[in-house]
């Protein structure tokens, strides 16, 4: 195809949606350019889960063979109290699905190392107006203070939570954004945790706040901290572990919640944020679209970010495919196949709150319960069917029907960083 009778598309955002669209755009035969507001890659990450949907999708892109699976098989999973005691737990392995654990860093080096190399990307890079007409969109784009305006056929959001192409073209962020009244601290821990086994999970739960350790086959834990708060915007005064410290109260914190203090003291590489979702009436607007958390945001409790992230980008690019004389159709169809099954997950958001998060002494009480259930031959049969309805349900959902679309081409050559000059 020359490259004057290529369709021209802005992606805003490097991350695992942004590039997965930018994958899938390059597949059929788009020219997209991506912007990154960072002045380059940002790596790490904490533990993420990677579903039957977001698999099939990363297949499609050429990368699933790269992400790595860190996943514990032969672990066990606890409930401490701050004295060290320890119980059964129910951990984030044993709820239904087949799920592969990693970093969120890994899936997006994976995706970082499939972008075909001949697709641009600029860092440091951010759209400040977005104006568009029935044929194209115009874009002002800020580069470390030189503003330059370039057309597009389409513009997509995938700049996250806080989205920029989201309040430059549907409001501000109070409009769609939703908060749950919890806030998270999570890292990946350099060194493990003195007294913890490298295969094992521990959590920690007292009402209204929670610990966790996530267990890697090959690395050490990711460390989540998980509390309720009734003033999130106070949350974000002084240092965030100091806010975390007091949110774990003045008792003594016991032989593992100290250290796992200190570690979150220590390190400088953390996310600490409010728990949120995106709720949305519409992903576009002409010819502007958002994709992942900017449209969707489903929430870490929901467990279901990376999949729908690359599943919705997968299918973004088959129904652009499928519907070339019309992007603005394009994006309507998309959505309307997609936004049931995205739903459901941000209902998953609202109810695995207390999964991670209890929120009185009869929900910890009952974890331990329905651990040992668990094991029982009965009930045991009862979750491993679960398990695989779970998943079949999963492969249905997001991984929609891509019909006889053939790629052009995959991605499957290592590209090296590039950035504007």
């Amino acid at each position: 195809m020359p490259a004057t009778s290529q369709k021209r598309c802005l992606v805003v955002g490097s991350g695992i949606s942004g590039l997965a669209t930018a994958i899938r755009l390059r597949q059929i035969g788009w020219e997209p350019v991506i912007v990154e507001r960072a002045p380059d890659r940002r790596s790490g990450g904490y533990f993420v889960a990677l579903f039957g949907a977001g698999r099939a999708a990363a297949r499609r892109l050429g990368f699933d063979d790269a992400i790595p699976d860190r996943s514990v098989r032969d672990g066990r999973t606890y409930v401490v109290d701050r004295a060290g005691h320890r119980r059964p737990g129910l951990g984030f392995g044993d709820l239904p699905g087949d799920q592969r654990m990693m970093l969120r860093g890994d899936v997006e080096t994976a995706a970082f190392d499939a972008l075909p190399g001949h697709v641009e990307i600029r860092f440091a890079t951010r759209p400040t107006r977005i104006e568009q007409d029935e044929s194209g969109v115009d874009v002002t784009l800020d580069h470390d203070g030189v503003t330059t305006t370039e057309r597009f056929d389409l513009v997509v959001g995938a700049d996250g939570l806080r989205s920029t192409v989201r309040q430059l073209v549907f409001g501000p962020h109070e409009h769609h954004l939703h908060r749950l009244g919890h806030m998270i601290a999570a890292l990946a821990l350099p060194d493990p945790l003195d007294g913890v086994p490298a295969r094992d999970g521990i959590s920690l739960f007292e009402p209204g706040r929670a610990m966790w350790l996530f267990p890697f086959a090959d690395r050490p834990h990711s460390l989540l901290f998980s509390y309720r708060t009734d003033d999130v915007d106070g949350q974000f005064t002084g240092r965030p572990a100091d806010r975390v410290r007091a949110a774990f109260g003045p008792e003594p914190a016991g032989p593992l919640l100290g250290p796992a203090l200190d570690a979150l003291d220590d390190t400088g590489d953390f996310l600490f944020d409010t728990v949120e979702q995106t709720r949305m009436d519409t992903w576009s607007r002409g010819r502007v679209v958002l994709v992942g958390d900017s449209a969707w945001c489903v929430s870490l409790y929901a467990g279901m970010g990376v999949s729908a992230g690359l599943a919705g980008a997968d299918l973004l690019g088959t129904v652009l495919h499928h519907h070339s004389g019309d992007i603005p159709a394009a994006l309507k169809s998309w959505e309307a196949r997609l936004r049931p099954h995205l739903t459901v997950y941000q209902q998953a958001g609202l109810s695995g709150q207390s999964f991670f998060t209890p929120d009185n002494q009869r929900q910890i009480a009952l974890r331990p319960i329905i651990a040992r259930s668990t094991r029982l031959p009965l009930i045991g049969d009862a979750l491993r069917f679960l398990q695989a309805n779970s998943k079949i349900n999963r492969e249905r959902g997001l991984d929609i029907a891509h019909d006889s679309v053939v790629p052009p081409g995959r991605a499957n050559h290592r590209h090296q960083a590039r950035s504007s000059a």
